[in-house]
């Protein structure tokens, strides 16, 4: 299950919870370091050479219990309580070219400025151009705020232990934690207790995606999925949504585009029934769910696409997911019917900005409050996009979603998610459940761009649309 955000002196009492009840800090201690180990083993190879650089905290003591199991590795293990005593040691281990450095220098217990010997120290790390791997928390950052405390590493990824905390989702920590990961199974007791809204998407959380289908299912069983996409200039956009739609599997699929690009279009996604754009088209009565928006940036658009966007808006009895250009059309749409549907929403957080009336940075700043300004003020099911995905309505538990790398920053891919949500949410079978749908499809849509990463050194969104769900 998705994991709760916690504050230091939560997590702090769900160590000291763990403890009264007679669990050993030493077998809590073994578990990390097995776990960090085989992370450590992920990240390189047999003949690599790892640097670790222990702490006296806990952090450090997580990182010497993995040494045990590294196996054929050559490991380097540097203790490091005082820095300018320690410097000449780690310009040494440096010298030797090591496959990547662990820090496990300072953990959430760091609350002072450090001194300059210390801020060095890490600048001369940072400076290094190794990978770096933290352990907890990037050492130097405030792990409640985000802030570091005059210095911090920057890492490639930071593993966490037992649960995220508050300020390594902090979009000014971003660029210090680097890949964020948990450490779940620790031998810490029960659950732990937050009092943040969000909680962290594990993939144990999806095992169970995409769902069953009956045996005697047919496609009148999973839904019709229609897409209303693609303009002179943007046919791609209108593409790739239709090819992801198709990738969720929903029964029946078509899409309405301008009559000037639809021979392109119906050339391209054979699978999908492809007309001419009319107003109250009869496709649209049919849908379970609609998308509108990818590629509709055509200013020559005709006044008739925005009229017909908003009456659906007002009216549609199915889901309709808004992207793209079609996020501004309802700027003032009117109050929605009684029989209206759900709305998903996907903006970026420039799309956030405009439809907010605030600047991108302040979007930035307080992602979970933008998701709940634009979910209460529209009525809809957000999808904040950008980096740790944020999925949540006006109330209650937001998704963050851990999937996905820098990679997705690429034209197409927001068009790629967008048709692979309506392909979901279009299934009956997932109407009851249409919130955690929109969850799962964030996080394969990531999941399959980590894939492709790992797999080859470039992809584009035609690749993700063509693996998405596999």
């Amino acid at each position: 299950m998705s994991v709760p955000i916690l504050s230091i002196a939560e997590m702090r009492s769900w160590e000291a919870a763990t403890w009264e009840a007679g669990i050993r800090f030493k077998e809590v201690i073994a578990r990390v370091g097995q776990a960090l180990a085989a992370r450590i083993q992920g990240l390189t190879g047999n003949a690599d050479r790892i640097l670790i650089l222990a702490g006296r905290g806990n952090n450090g003591a997580d990182a010497r219990a993995a040494v045990a199991h590294l196996g054929s590795r050559t490991v380097d293990l540097l203790e490091v309580s005082d820095p300018m005593q320690a410097l000449p040691a780690w310009n040494a281990a440096r010298r030797r070219r090591p496959d990547l450095v662990v820090d496990a220098l300072f953990g959430i217990g760091l609350n002072r400025a450090l001194d300059p010997a210390w801020c060095g120290f890490i600048e001369s790390v940072n400076a290094s151009g190794v990978r770096v791997l933290s352990v907890d928390v990037p050492s130097g950052i405030d792990a409640d705020t985000g802030r570091h405390w005059g210095a911090v590493i920057r890492a490639d990824l930071t593993v966490t232990v037992g649960a995220p905390k508050r300020g390594l989702l902090a979009s000014e920590a971003w660029s210090s934690v680097g890949r964020l990961e948990v450490i779940r199974d620790v031998g810490l007791l029960g659950e732990p207790a937050g009092s943040d809204d969000r909680n962290w998407v594990l993939d144990a959380d999806f095992a169970g995606w995409p769902l069953r289908r009956d045996v005697a299912g047919n496609k009148g069983d999973f839904g019709r999925v229609v897409v209303l996409a693609g303009s002179p200039g943007y046919t791609g956009a209108g593409i790739l949504s239709l090819r992801a739609a198709s990738r969720a599997r929903p029964g029946l699929l078509a899409a309405l585009v301008p009559e000037s690009i639809h021979a392109v279009v119906s050339g391209q996604v054979p699978s999908a029934m492809v007309h001419p754009f009319a107003p109250s088209h009869p496709l649209l009565e049919k849908a379970s769910a609609i998308l509108a928006g990818p590629g509709l940036a055509d200013p020559e658009l005709p006044e008739a696409w925005r009229r017909e966007v908003i009456r659906l808006w007002s009216e549609f009895p199915g889901v309709l997911v808004l992207d793209a250009s079609s996020l501004a059309w309802i700027a003032d749409a009117p109050v929605r019917s009684a029989e209206a549907g759900p709305r998903v929403i996907t903006p970026h957080p420039g799309e956030a900005a405009r439809m907010l009336g605030v600047s991108a940075s302040e979007v930035q700043s307080d992602r979970p409050a933008a998701l709940r300004r634009l979910a209460t003020r529209w009525n809809a099911l957000v999808i904040l996009k950008g980096h740790q995905t944020l999925v949540g309505e006006g109330g209650g538990r937001l998704w963050v979603n851990s999937s996905g790398n820098p990679g997705l920053a690429q034209g197409g891919t927001g068009d790629v998610l967008a048709g692979f949500l309506s392909g979901l949410l279009a299934q009956p079978a997932l109407r009851t459940r249409w919130a955690e749908a929109a969850a799962y499809g964030v996080w394969e849509h990531g999941r399959t761009a980590d894939h492709l990463e790992a797999e080859r050194r470039n992809w584009n969104a035609e690749d993700l649309a063509d693996a998405i769900g596999a």
